[in-house]
């Protein structure tokens, strides 16, 4: 099969690889007929995410039809499914509090290590991402395995739901509305986001349909502030404008309720503290660039939440603890529990409420995706989501 491949920093390329097995009773093989870009693989393709290998599969949003399963899968062959990027086992004592991102089974045990001795526990599995991660084959791909199939893969009855309308329950969707539900929003809050891509819209989005008041959005590329308007957000050009006093201005000199840091470990901006940060990243000395995430900390009110979808992999420095001790923050982060919200999403979209396309700017064969991925890292205000398409044709 073909599928996107790991080469080293900045070097993706379409390879040929052996079709995917069934491996143990709960697998389920799919073909791929729709994948994303992600965000967060970005950060794989800046080689800022530890033990990404050479010939990784990547990619962890994707969709397809079912076209084997092994003995214990409750897939069907044939039947159209979502695959959520946390592999989770259903069992555990953390899939059984519904936390399927912090599943205790699904990192192979020679892969645990790694990541318990950088966090302090083992991570759960995600697809094509890191060997922190279990080192799973991804989907950007024609056809990927699917471990625990009977957790979490999500069957689409209605065939007139277009891929594009259902895909991103694969990880942006549920990831911008546990981002929300993480703010802790109340009916009348005022909200700011950090981060116009994909999760930050997303969890804009969220935060309006769980009743915020005010929606702030915080960017630089004037067409994905444009998206965040058509919204309804309010937005804030970080480029034009001093952040933290236009929030001030912005809600009678408080600060916002709640604050949704959707950039992570890969900040913007020209403050002295995230240029120290690029210098060091750049050379391999402290991971993160956060400067969102301590901004977003200073800028929100007393008393107020902050919730932390953007992935961060490392340590960073100068983090403002004395502020969030001081003005009593409350915090909350983590990988998505996927298949959590699916569900519950999926019926949103099928009633109207929530619209996923919109921030679809382009759609590629799957052999162009070293293109999709030069020019989402390099145009970010025009390319807003890449979509592969494993059977168009060129």
């Amino acid at each position: 099969m073909r599928a996107l491949t790991f080469h080293g920093t900045q070097d993706v390329r379409v390879d040929t690889h052996p079709d995917p097995e069934i491996v143990n009773p709960r697998d389920a093989i799919i073909q791929i007929t729709s994948t994303a870009i992600c965000g967060s693989d970005l950060h794989l393709y800046d080689g800022v995410i530890p033990a990404v290998m050479k010939g990784d599969i990547l990619g962890h949003e994707f969709m397809g039809r079912v076209i084997e399963t092994g003995p214990h899968s409750t897939l069907r062959k044939g039947q159209r499914v979502v695959v959520p990027f946390t592999i989770s086992c259903g069992s555990c004592f953390f899939c059984g509090q519904q936390q399927f991102s912090a599943c205790d089974n699904s990192n192979p045990v020679e892969k645990r290590d790694m990541s318990e001795q950088l966090y302090g526990t083992p991570m759960s599995g995600l697809f094509g991402y890191s060997h922190l991660t279990g080192g799973y084959p991804g989907g950007q791909a024609e056809y990927v395995r699917v471990p625990y199939s009977d957790v979490g893969p999500i069957v689409i009855e209605d065939d007139s739901l277009d891929d594009d309308k259902v895909l991103f329950l694969s990880d942006i969707l549920p990831t911008g509305w546990m981002a929300a539900e993480n703010a802790e929003i109340t009916n009348g809050d005022t909200v700011a986001v950090w981060g116009a891509g994909p999760v930050g819209l997303f969890a804009a989005q969220s935060a309006l349909l769980m009743g915020a008041h005010k929606v702030i959005v915080i960017d630089h590329y004037p067409n994905r502030l444009k998206l965040a308007k058509g919204l309804g957000c309010d937005v804030i050009n970080f480029r034009e404008s001093n952040v933290r006093e236009a929030l001030m201005e912005m809600t009678g000199g408080i600060g916002p309720d709640a604050v949704i840091d959707a950039v992570g470990m890969e900040s913007h901006g020209f403050s002295f503290d995230n240029m120290m940060d690029i210098a060091k990243q750049t050379v391999g000395i402290g991971a993160d660039r956060a400067s969102a995430l301590k901004q977003a900390i200073l800028a929100v009110r007393k008393g107020g939440r902050v919730s932390i979808p953007g992935v961060y992999g490392g340590m960073t420095d100068k983090f403002p603890l004395g502020a969030l001790m001081e003005k009593g923050l409350s915090v909350k982060a983590g990988q998505t529990h996927t298949q959590k919200y699916m569900e519950l999403l999926l019926g949103m979209i099928t009633d109207g409420k929530i619209d996923t396309t919109f921030l679809i700017s382009h759609r590629l064969p799957l052999e162009q995706a070293a293109e999709g991925y030069r020019n989402f890292k390099s145009k970010q205000d025009e390319f807003t989501k890449v979509i592969l398409k494993p059977g168009m044709g060129a």
